[in-house]
């Protein structure tokens, strides 16, 4: 038996509803296999709607994007259309971004850029490429991503469909009893008391600072004067996996011998983490849904908006095999368990003896794309700092007025950090190549969302192939909220 055949053996299908049905809640986040041939002439059904979760023993209201039969997400086939009929069941206007995808402008999804806000009950049809294969997503652009309005969104290659692997999505969140709102509130309400508090111990941290920029600092080690920073500005009520904690984690049945892939999504909102595959050595094949050349290890760095791409061999004798996710900084953790049949499975504390490793550039220098982009020489470049005032809790980029680009053009983006945070920046609608790290050239990975560290620098190379006035802004749900947002604008767009 194929070990596809195998697991396809394994699914289990939510119950089906109406779309005027009360949105289930559903306990996996695996997706379907091929995609059907009759999606090309009719649209796929995704609602947005609510579902109760369980957390920490309290029920939770939150938001979904499911497929009529109450499946999370979507998955789709490489080099079709993305054709999909999204509807509102909600009794608040929203809007659906196609993170890692490349739409025109206005199926983009960031609300009255260009397109209005979806209203409640109303139906709206994208349809448009869905490009080459890749581990996407799909979330709000409004505070409303802080509720869990975010999903899956898988484009799986012909390769994918052929390769005799399991997949298993994974998709991360942080998760609050308190609204984006209120969450906000408090970061205002206590930024005054956060910047005052910080005093000598900020001159330390920038000794530690210095040193990550000097190229030495391994990905994920802590370093001197380094707790000064602010790793973390809002402790939630607990991390996510699969809107499962640790306390309940979902357990992925697998094959004795089999083959993984895992696809990791981090969906928080304010949240970084380290992915370790504990007894397990993964081999990172991709990033942001483009493809590395494979990196071996067992902890692997993802901050907001951030996605991997590993592949796992389980031993032959199978058994347990946890998955986690380590909060950045701090001793919280959640994940997933893979486990073969009749294998013990252990309870894994919430919070684990140390604290999750700093996010850091190492691995960034170490990736090197599948498919680079071409080599030419830039036909503008830009240069932007990002800045913060953690007294008014303000965040911003400075040289972002100018951000205008011509269709054709090669363009180059420097971008350092001046801030204490780390900042995930995220462009929409293009996929760049990272060429410089901290004033060193690197055949960097083509991604969508870097990491910054703070005091660090990066160079972005695209393509102005995409017509439109893009958003270019951190993936950090505050940050983006407060100010770290601007816009790439081709010549002749409104």
């Amino acid at each position: 038996m194929k070990r596809r055949d195998f697991l396809n053996g394994l699914t289990v299908g939510a119950a089906a509803l109406g779309m005027s049905a009360a949105l289930r809640p559903v306990s996996s986040f695996a997706l379907d296999g091929k995609s059907s041939p009759a999606q090309e002439a009719t649209p796929r059904i995704l609602s947005i709607g609510y579902r109760t979760i369980d957390v920490k023993g309290r029920s939770a209201r939150v938001f979904g994007l499911v497929q009529p039969d109450g499946r999370q997400g979507l998955a789709l086939d490489a080099g079709t259309d993305f054709d999909v009929a999204l509807s509102s069941a909600i009794d608040e206007p929203t809007l659906i971004h196609w993170h890692g995808l490349t739409p025109p402008w206005d199926a983009d999804g960031v609300p009255d850029n260009p397109a209005a806000l979806i209203k409640p009950s109303e139906t709206r049809r994208y349809t448009f490429p869905v490009g080459t294969g890749g581990t996407h997503w799909m979330h709000a652009h409004t505070l409303q991503e802080q509720n869990l309005l975010a999903a899956p969104l898988i484009v799986r290659t012909a390769e994918d469909l052929k390769r005799d692997e399991q997949e298993v999505v994974v998709l991360l969140h942080d998760f609050s009893f308190l609204s984006a709102e209120e969450l906000l509130t408090k970061l205002k309400g206590n930024a005054t008391h956060g910047a005052m508090a910080m005093g000598h111990g900020a001159m330390q941290g920038m000794a530690g600072m210095q040193h990550m920029m000097s190229g030495n600092t391994m990905a994920g080690m802590a370093m001197p004067g380094m707790a000064a920073m602010d790793i973390n500005d809002i402790d939630y009520d607990a991390y996510l996996a699969n809107d499962r904690t640790l306390d309940d984690p979902e357990v992925v049945t697998v094959e004795k011998s089999g083959r993984v892939r895992l696809r990791i999504i981090n969906g928080a909102t304010a949240t970084a983490f380290t992915i370790d595959t504990g007894g397990l050595a993964g081999e990172l094949v991709a990033v942001d849904g483009q493809g590395v050349q494979p990196v071996v290890g067992t902890a692997f760095p993802v901050s907001m908006g951030q996605r991997l791409d590993i592949r796992l061999s389980l031993p032959k004798d199978g058994g347990a095999f946890p998955i986690l996710a380590l909060r950045e900084g701090a001793a919280e953790r959640t994940g997933v368990i893979l486990a073969s049949a009749g294998a013990d499975i252990s309870r894994i504390a919430v919070k684990g003896e140390g604290k999750g490793p700093l996010l850091g550039l190492d691995l960034e220098r170490r990736l090197r794309p599948v498919g680079p982009l071409v080599i030419r020489a830039a036909d503008r470049r830009f240069e932007l700092s990002l800045t913060g005032d953690m007294a008014a809790y303000t965040w911003g980029i400075d040289g972002a007025d100018g951000l205008v680009v011509k269709r054709g053009e090669r363009i180059e983006v420097g971008i350092t950090n001046m801030s204490m945070m780390a900042h995930p920046m995220h462009l929409h609608g293009h996929h760049f190549q990272v060429i410089g790290i901290n004033g060193t050239p690197v055949a960097g990975a083509v991604r969508d969302t870097v990491l910054l560290p703070p005091m660090t620098s990066v160079v972005l190379a695209f393509d102005a192939d995409n017509p439109g006035r893009w958003p270019l802004h951190c993936h950090h749900l505050y940050h983006m909220a407060t100010g770290m947002m601007a816009y790439v604008t081709y010549d002749g767009v409104g």
